[in-house]
């Protein structure tokens, strides 16, 4: 199946999940395998998608697409139909359902684990333009690490452990290894007990981390890959390539909101830096923005709105920690920029993002998901 139109349909919104200027979505595929999961354990998946507003004939539509705020609607409601804050933490599910169709077999074709990693850095938007998937080198290995962009609700814990893990199966089926981490860590709070998630991931979990990622080992990065077929992997890469093109994932100014997300933490980016990142003359950049129609300046001023959206929906960031992740050198910047953006100081902002997650989340889902 190829992945890259938005299906017409949209589940209707329940209140609190606003349109976004840009939205992001995951392939109905890869929900298909969710759903997988959460039938296998027990759950009555029918009751889920009526009471999250789905169509289920939709998810069977060619190219269909699901906003990212519905999928974690979705988690939410199934964290709280199982009862319990550990669902989707189970290695077989997650190594029998995950569908990361042509992402997947591009995988396959690669020469070592290192490689298909590098390939879904740039190919995760295929699976899911709301999910952003990095590898950064460490003395031991590579960090491996998936974040969520662009949705109002808080991404539920247990979606992002699921993605994790479902990383970790695919590169054990890759190379038919029973791979295991050197670490893991969550940027969650710690359960009150994490033996699931030890036991799911075969290594020690750390939590209250700086990011959700696993510390994959240099001599199993390098590990040869059985399927490796360097014909076969020209074709997946162009199919690929144009799925992206068809997903709008291939523009410059795409590109560059990628790089200035990256480097936003350490500070503002210079557009020579970004130009550099990218592999081109500040003056190519320049001209291609031009042909796009956008500047550097407003790029960067919707990369940091975006992310402000993000940062202001999670608790675990002071308003101090959000002016910095954006690159502000102070707070008063990032209070007057957040007044531009929303029409409200950063505080006020974030309690309206909160009372609309509250509102979009049945009574029942709180005492499970606080129980995460």
């Amino acid at each position: 199946m190829t992945f890259g139109t938005l299906n017409t349909h949209r589940p209707r919104h329940r209140p609190g999940c606003m349109p976004q200027p840009e939205l992001r979505t995951s392939s109905a595929a890869w929900l298909e395998g969710v759903l997988s999961v959460f039938e296998d354990e027990g759950l009555d998946v029918a009751s889920l998608l009526g009471d999250a507003g789905f169509d289920p004939e939709s998810l069977h539509r060619q190219n269909a697409r699901i906003p990212v705020d519905e999928i974690t609607l979705l988690w939410q409601l199934a964290v709280a139909q199982a009862g319990r804050p550990t669902l989707g933490l189970c290695r077989e599910l997650a190594a029998s359902h995950s569908k990361l169709g042509t992402v997947g077999h591009a995988m396959a074709c690669c020469a070592d684990l290192s490689m298909a990693y590098g390939l879904v850095t740039r190919y995760m938007p295929v699976i899911s333009d709301a999910t952003v998937f990095t590898v950064q080198g460490d003395p031991r290995g590579a960090w491996v690490a998936i974040e969520h962009v662009g949705g109002r609700l808080p991404i539920p814990r247990q979606r992002v452990e699921y993605a994790l893990l479902t990383i970790l199966m695919q590169s054990s089926w890759l190379t038919r290894r029973e791979l295991q981490p050197l670490a893991v860590e969550f940027a969650y709070p710690a359960p009150a007990d994490d033996r699931l998630h030890r036991e799911a991931f075969g290594c020690a979990v750390r939590f209250d981390a700086p990011a959700n990622r696993m510390l994959m080992a240099s001599a199993d990065l390098a590990l040869t890959l059985p399927t490796h077929h360097p014909a076969l992997a020209q074709i997946q890469a162009q199919l690929l390539e144009d799925q992206l093109d068809q997903l709008g994932q291939t523009t410059t100014s795409t590109l560059v909101c990628a790089e200035i997300a990256r480097r936003l933490p350490q500070g503002e980016p210079r557009r020579q830096d970004v130009a550099s990142g990218l592999g081109l003359a500040e003056r190519t950049l320049q001209r291609r923005l031009q042909e796009e129609s956008v500047s550097f300046q407003a790029l960067l001023d919707r990369t940091r709105r975006e992310l402000a959206q993000r940062y202001l929906a999670q608790e675990r960031h002071t308003l101090t920690d959000v002016a910095e992740l954006l690159g502000f050198v102070d707070s008063s910047n990032f209070f007057r920029a957040c007044k531009r953006w929303f029409g409200l100081p950063p505080a006020q902002y974030r309690s309206q993002l909160w009372r609309e997650g509250d509102a979009a989340n049945a009574p029942a889902l709180r005492p499970a998901f606080a129980a995460g």
